[in-house]
């Protein structure tokens, strides 16, 4: 299987703005007192979009529905993934305003772009019993070796992601991830701010895991994978440096994709290892970030699926 694609779906937002249902355990969110969150929201969006088509990459732009007053739809990855076999995941969201998301007309305008899907595999009935697994926020997937990261949380469910990966054939690596908050120790709500895994090799914030057999196993598993480590600090995560995808862009050439926080938080020795095998493309996401405390990884659903 492919660990990286050249296409993504990315949703362009409409109603932006810090998302009170997520802050309860989103500790990345800040109040910022800016005028127009949104149309700033906007043009970050546009800018990244013209940065990663500039190079290659297929983006595939959905509009969000203003009428559903959905603040986080910019952030796709965590309510769908798309995968080669042309299956597709629906995961049970933490917020209830997020759960309008989930837009299944966007399908539609996959298939016209000449993609296949042979099954939606829908995880969404879990918010029924208050469980939630919020796609590839909480799911690390290192396709190539069919292995889940996964660090459990309230929007990470552990009986779920076990049924994803029985259904998936993946095998799970579970860990408890944690940061500092005010001299507390509290849950990271999504993997993917503080780790991401490419081809070749992989970013990880290992103060975040605070228990040794659970740093020491999720070790094992990427040094068996082969992976070079990028280690990063817990201040460098702060500034979204775990938050990162790689891509494909034009003659089949790799780029790290991040945002320029991200990219600035990184040392000389960090970004060598990362430059042997992947360009950087950062972008300015500084609005984007703090008000919905996501950042690149999360604004990029990666579309695997076969070509009908």
């Amino acid at each position: 299987m492919r660990q990286i694609t050249d296409t993504v779906l990315m949703v362009r937002p409409v109603a932006f703005r810090m998302n009170e249902e997520t802050a309860v355990n989103n500790y990345f969110q800040k109040e910022i007192d800016v005028k127009d969150i949104n149309e700033k929201a906007q043009a970050e969006f546009d800018a990244f979009v013209k940065k990663l088509k500039g190079v290659g990459v297929n983006v595939i732009v959905v509009d969000d529905v203003p009428e559903d007053d959905t603040p986080d739809s910019i952030f796709p990855n965590n309510w769908v993934s798309f995968h080669e076999n042309g299956e597709i995941g629906l995961y049970p969201m933490f917020a209830a305003n997020r759960r309008k998301e989930r837009r299944l007309e966007y399908f539609a305008r996959l298939e016209e772009e000449g993609f296949k899907i042979t099954d939606i595999v829908d995880y969404t009935s879990a918010e029924d019993d208050d469980l939630f697994l919020e796609g590839t926020g909480s799911l690390i997937l290192d396709r190539q070796n069919e292995k889940a990261y996964c660090a459990l949380s309230a929007r990470a469910d552990e009986d779920l992601l076990i049924e994803f990966c029985e259904d998936f054939e993946y095998t799970p690596v579970i860990f408890k991830a944690y940061q500092s908050v005010d001299g507390k120790r509290k849950q990271i709500y999504h993997t993917n701010v503080m780790m991401a895994v490419a081809e070749e090799f992989a970013v990880v914030c290992l103060d975040t895991i605070d228990d040794a057999k659970e740093r020491k196993n999720l070790l094992k598993h990427l040094k068996q994978d082969k992976k070079e480590l990028v280690v990063i600090s817990e201040e460098q995560m702060h500034q979204f440096a775990g938050n990162m995808l790689q891509v494909q862009g034009a003659f089949d050439k790799k780029y790290l994709v991040m945002s320029e926080s991200a990219h600035q938080s990184l040392t000389k020795d960090q970004i060598a290892k990362i430059e042997k095998y992947s360009e950087i493309l950062s972008s300015d996401l500084g609005v984007i970030e703090a008000c919905g405390g996501g950042s690149a990884r999360c604004m990029l659903a990666e579309v695997f699926l076969p070509k009908a």
